[in-house]
Order: structure tokens, then C-alpha cells, then sequence
């Protein structure tokens, strides 16, 4: 199966949050939160297209400066997502500079920052290069409750956590996969074509089995006998991001339907279950629960991430104990 992204930590465990989406058949990325982005080369950091940023503590933003200096440059847009009163937090951050050698003239970048607050779209406002990156409200975009952004081949969906202050979690959810076996295509003697992208288009939107795919101005076959013979249809993948969240009942139940049987789960793993004194106090999942929350949402795969700094002497501890979690069949009667 071939996914539409490759996903990736930022950074090792115990430095700032963030996951890279690297779109395999597109020259772009999306980002899950900007902390240190130090890792990533300018040529990756010029290919993100979105930022999806949880909160805006400083590790979770910290990477902004480095991001948008690289796309001054740039003809198209970076959209930035946050929760509500992010647009008023990036306008300030790019008042801080002075830009007075920006004029007409100059490449039109556009930065387009939006609050979302779990359900919806409440605030969007653009920044242009041309007009000195002076802040123009703009009208936020109407997708469906739960839904950060939306595209043809993906969604990205969040949830709003409790954090002490709101954090949103995301998960990009791939549409249906529909891969073309192309020994079938020679066997019923079709060229690859265009045509392929009109079928694979109708398949996801489940067309009818007689919807005629047009081949050429003369030949045409069907939806059904391509999807039986050459087409292969499967579930798209799910990415999903977890970080910064308390725990409790409430956060634990909107964590578990936004990474139902996610193939890839990035989740924070902040404490030893040792230590959930502090993991309450701060607002923040242990490895246990962390480990107990990947097993509860049946995913395919989970790396634990946000490591405290208390336990850089026993670097491995926090990773054991949310594997030992995740294999648990008696975790879930070990979180209250």
C-alpha cells in the first residue's frame, strides 16, 4: 500500500514537539506544531504548506521565526491553524519586525493564520508582503464540524484538550486508497492515461458500478469492471498527534475518537506513572496512559514523544513503561 504522507518526530523525545507529514507524490509538508525546527533543512521547512499548531506555549512555537523567514520569499501562501486568539498571537510576533523595505514590488508572499475551537473556524486573517504584512481579516473557511482543513485526497481533524488552556489535537485522514494494478490495465489492453485520475476519483466517491469512465473521445468502460479487474481499493491512512493534554476522563475520551484505529499514533508520554502527582499538576499524560490510550484506540503503530527532562539519566524509562502499557491487557484497570 502506498500512503499519501511518510510521517516523522521533529526532534528526539526529550526536545520540542512536532511531527512532519512529508507528502510522498507532492512537492509539499505539513507540520504538527512548530517548536524547534532546527533539524529540518531549508528545503523541507520551504515545502510546508500548513502548520496545525496545538497551543502556544513557547515549544510548540518557537520555530515560527525560522519558518517564516525562509518563505518571505515565496509566491504561495503557509496557513497557519491554532486555537482561539492564535491570529491575534501571530499578528503580534509579526509586528515585531520592522519591514520597511517591503513594497510592491516584492514577491507577494501570503500568511494566512486561523482559530479554530474544536468544532469549527472562528477567525482567519491574512498578511501580505506587498501591504507590509499589515493584518486583513478574512472570511474562515466553512468546513464540517471537526474539521481543521480539508482537501481531495485528506482531512485534518482536531479535538480541543484540556491543557489548563485549550490545546488541539489533530489526525490527517487520508479518503479511501485506490491503487491501479497495471498488469491487469496490459491485460485489458488500456494505456495509463488521464482517464485513470477520473476513475480513481469516482471510486472515491463510490459512483455507481455503470458509471462509464471515458478512455478517449470513442471508448469508455466501467467504474465496475475497472474496480473488479485493474482497481484496488483500501482504507486511507490515519495520522494522528497527541501532546499536551491532562489526565482525566474528559481529554481521555476525545483522544480515543480522534485516534480510533489510527495507523500512526504520535502521543506525549511526559511522566512515569510514578510521578502522576506531577503529571496532574501540569497538566500532562504519563507513559502509562499514554501507552493504556494507544491500546483503548486499537492503532497500528504509536511512538511516545515529550519526555520530561527529569529523566534524561535513565533515558529508556518513559519508552519501556508506555510499551509495557500499550502490551497491557490490565491497563485499563489501572487508570482511574
Amino acid at each position: 500500500m502506498s500512503w499519501l504522507v511518510q510521517s516523522r518526530l521533529v526532534n528526539e523525545p526529550f526536545s520540542d514537539p512536532g511531527v512532519y507529514l512529508d507528502f510522498r507524490f507532492g512537492r509539499r509538508a505539513i507540520l504538527f506544531d512548530l517548536g524547534d525546527v532546527s533539524p529540518l533543512s531549508s528545503r523541507e521547512l520551504l515545502r510546508v504548506s500548513h502548520v496545525f499548531v496545538s497551543h502556544m506555549h513557547v515549544d510548540h512555537i518557537a520555530g515560527f521565526d525560522r519558518l517564516f523567514r525562509l518563505c518571505l520569499h515565496r509566491p504561495w501562501p503557509l496557513v497557519l491553524i491554532g486555537p482561539p486568539g492564535f491570529t491575534d498571537q501571530i499578528e503580534h510576533r509579526i509586528r515585531s519586525f520592522t519591514w520597511n523595505l517591503l513594497d510592491e514590488n516584492s514577491v507577494d508572499f501570503c500568511l494566512r493564520a486561523m482559530d479554530y475551537d474544536g468544532h469549527r473556524h472562528v477567525k482567519a486573517a491574512e498578511f501580505r508582503a506587498r501591504e507590509a504584512f499589515s493584518r486583513r481579516d478574512a472570511d474562515p473557511p466553512g468546513f464540517s464540524s471537526g474539521i481543521a482543513w480539508a482537501e481531495a485526497d485528506f482531512t485534518v481533524e482536531a479535538v480541543t484538550l484540556d491543557h489548563g488552556i485549550p490545546s488541539l489535537a489533530f489526525a490527517l485522514k487520508e479518503v479511501m486508497q485506490v491503487n491501479v494494478w497495471r498488469g491487469a490495465l496490459e491485460e485489458m489492453g488500456l494505456m495509463p492515461g488521464p482517464w485513470l485520475n477520473e476513475a480513481k476519483r469516482a471510486a472515491r466517491l463510490s459512483l455507481p458500478d455503470n458509471h462509464v469512465i471515458s478512455i478517449s473521445e470513442n471508448e469508455g468502460i466501467s467504474l465496475g469492471e475497472l474496480k473488479h479487474r485493474a482497481l484496488r481499493l483500501a482504507p486511507g491512512q490515519i495520522v494522528a498527534y497527541v501532546t499536551d493534554a491532562a489526565p482525566h476522563a474528559r481529554n481521555r475520551d476525545r483522544i480515543l475518537r480522534l485516534a480510533d484505529k489510527a495507523d500512526q499514533l504520535f502521543i506525549e508520554a511526559v511522566f512515569l506513572e510514578r510521578d502522576r502527582k506531577l503529571a496532574d499538576a501540569s497538566r500532562h499524560l504519563t507513559a502509562w496512559e499514554a501507552g493504556f490510550l494507544a491500546r483503548k484506540a486499537g492503532v497500528r503503530h504509536a511512538t511516545p514523544f515529550h519526555h520530561s527532562a527529569r529523566y534524561l539519566d535513565e533515558p529508556d524509562v518513559l519508552r519501556k513503561e508506555f510499551f509495557a502499557s500499550l502490551r497491557a491487557e490490565e491497563a485499563e484497570t489501572l487508570i482511574a
